[in-house]
């Protein structure tokens, strides 16, 4: 057993797989590519694993690692973050929200968020058919659809992550193509085939983000309470 795979089994009951607020974090921590996953455990005073940090590279930056800490204290949480951010190295960090004052003791963070998670139960699906919607591929092969006109596409919709229960859908549209309900469209049947598969479609907004709020709710996704920090973040030094 390589060691990533101890850490993985000391760590696994930290997270739950099959709730929404542990779906981001269970993944990278479990099931994201071995060679661009590092962790970094905290024991309690008994030797029991009680802390996780996970490094990831993902595709959706090639120079900042994806940071993600699960912490039973603000202590616990300082350690981590020294043990598994390297100094002067730019990551994307996204943590729970009260651990955010040791998050701004001991990085420096730009670009800060809140996030507030949605979920969306087939049962509250409100599905919207266009004819204008594409369904395409990533590079990954994970499932992506598209609007195109002019040789060119105005929006689309794919996946961040996906794991057996869960994926993070995102959206994109171009500023001219916006107001024409393309994202909630390509947001619609990508969540359509999420359901179909039987994988529970999540999606994170900003706060504040009243656009991406009117999109969501349009097609039954509701806001599930779990609100997370996410920011880029370099470890001080000093």
């Amino acid at each position: 057993m390589t060691e990533l795979a101890q850490q993985r089994a000391l760590a696994r009951h930290l997270l739950d797989e099959r709730s929404a607020a542990d779906a981001m974090a269970a993944y990278y921590a479990q099931e994201h590519a071995a060679a661009r996953t590092r962790l970094f455990l905290h024991y309690a005073a008994g030797g029991r694993v009680d802390g996780v940090l996970v490094r990831a590279q993902t595709g959706a930056d090639l120079f900042r690692p994806l940071v993600m800490v699960r912490a039973p204290s603000p202590n616990a949480a300082a350690q981590l973050l020294e043990a598994g951010m390297q100094p002067d190295r730019p990551c994307y960090l996204v943590m729970p929200s009260e651990l955010g004052a040791v998050a701004f003791r001991e990085l420096e963070i730009t670009e800060l968020q809140l996030l507030c998670q949605y979920v969306l139960y087939a049962h509250q699906f409100k599905p919207l058919i266009n004819v204008l919607v594409q369904r395409a591929a990533s590079a990954g092969g994970a499932p992506r659809y598209e609007i195109r006109a002019q040789d060119r596409v105005r929006a689309l919709a794919g996946i961040n992550w996906r794991s057996d229960y869960f994926a993070e859908v995102y959206v994109q549209v171009e500023q001219a193509a916006r107001g024409r309900g393309w994202g909630r469209a390509v947001v619609a049947a990508l969540a359509r085939e999420l359901l179909d598969a039987g994988v529970q479609p999540l999606y994170s907004v900003a706060q504040g983000n009243q656009s991406s709020v009117k999109l969501a709710e349009a097609l039954g996704f509701v806001d599930n309470g779990n609100r997370e920090l996410a920011g880029f973040a370099i470890r001080r030094t000093e």
